[in-house]
């Protein structure tokens, strides 16, 4: 499959419907400041660096300036799922986005270690090579179980954390992702992601990625789809780095991380989605009980798994109220 040209300046939609305010600021200006540029396909695309680690090259788009937020992206996305939060929240903290190993553009090398516990690790890597100490964290999907696992492995390193619907405990991975996963280790997973690039109306179905995991299947944009599948199906190399990263999330890597979850001190928010099979709201509620510095649940009536994604201002609302709490 050969790759769009990204560079071109199409709109990608980022909001639910036409209320969502996708793309307008989430405050209003001072008369000295300049409204934020847009990050569509092309505008992400031309911010994108590679930043040098032991782990490879680490794919990043960069936005803001003063202490660091990590945003982690879910599966198979990258950082351009985090362009709206980028957008909004760049005025209150240096905003990273990177892609994991295994996903997006990030570079490493076919012996390179895919599994959670590395991605953890890589992250720490990625802020020394940037000379950053400590982040706020958001996170997203199986970027959620990295999100706890650097929490615990890397401790002093995280000021607070948002999680939106993700892996939690027992739920890791969710049942439903039992398929994907034996197509991994068979090496034939990505196969279906081909798929979602050669048929977009099989993309934005029940059976794809935009009507199972977007409320609006429309928001699964060309631009979106193109930018985020192309790459991991672009060379022999990278699709087994797809399914290699997949097959990594089992066994669960969450269950041993309870005791250090119930000591942990980082003030924690969960914002989820009430429509996701994947990862039902229950799962917010334990870690709410868990976590001793919970902030509570909002939960996002009629989300679905990718909601952060069409809600970029209620996403950027909630973590300026826990980064100012």
């Amino acid at each position: 499959m050969n790759r769009r040209d990204f560079l071109r300046s199409s709109a990608i939609l980022a909001g639910v419907g036409a209320g969502a305010g996708a793309l307008s600021a989430c405050r209003t200006l001072r008369s000295d400041e300049e409204a934020p540029v847009r990050l569509d396909a092309a505008a992400f695309h031309a911010s994108r660096r590679l930043v040098d680690t032991s782990f490879g090259r680490i794919a990043s788009v960069e936005r803001g300036k003063g202490p660091a937020a990590l945003f982690l992206h879910g599966f198979p996305l990258n950082g351009f799922q985090w362009r709206g939060s980028l957008e909004r929240l760049s005025r209150d903290r240096r905003c990273l986005a990177p892609d994991f190993m295994g996903l997006g553009y990030t570079e490493v090398s076919e012996q390179q270690d895919l599994s959670p516990q590395a991605q953890a690790d890589m992250l720490a890597a990625f802020l020394d090579a940037l000379s950053i100490r400590d982040v706020d964290l958001v996170a997203n999907d199986s970027g959620g179980t990295i999100a706890q696992l650097f929490m615990v492995r890397h401790p002093g390193r995280v000021r607070t954390m948002l999680l939106t619907n993700c892996d939690v405990h027992e739920n890791s991975p969710p049942p439903q992702m039992r398929n994907s996963i034996a197509a991994a280790r068979a090496g034939t997973y990505d196969q279906k992601l081909a798929r979602h690039l050669a048929d977009r109306a099989y993309a934005r179905s029940s059976s794809g990625i935009g009507g199972s995991a977007y409320v609006d299947p429309a928001n699964f944009s060309d631009d979106a789809i193109d930018y985020y599948l192309a790459p991991l199906v672009s060379t022999p190399q990278r699709r087994a780095q797809l399914n290699r990263h997949l097959a990594a999330f089992e066994p669960n890597p969450l269950l041993a991380i309870e005791p250090a979850l119930r000591r942990s001190r980082v003030s924690t928010r969960m914002l989820w989605g009430t429509a996701d099979p994947l990862f039902p709201v229950i799962w917010a509620d334990w870690l709410d009980r868990t976590l001793p510095q919970s902030r509570g649940v909002r939960r996002v009536e009629g989300g679905k798994l990718f909601w952060p994604e069409e809600r970029p201002d209620l996403l950027a609302e909630e973590a300026q109220r826990l980064w100012t709490s």
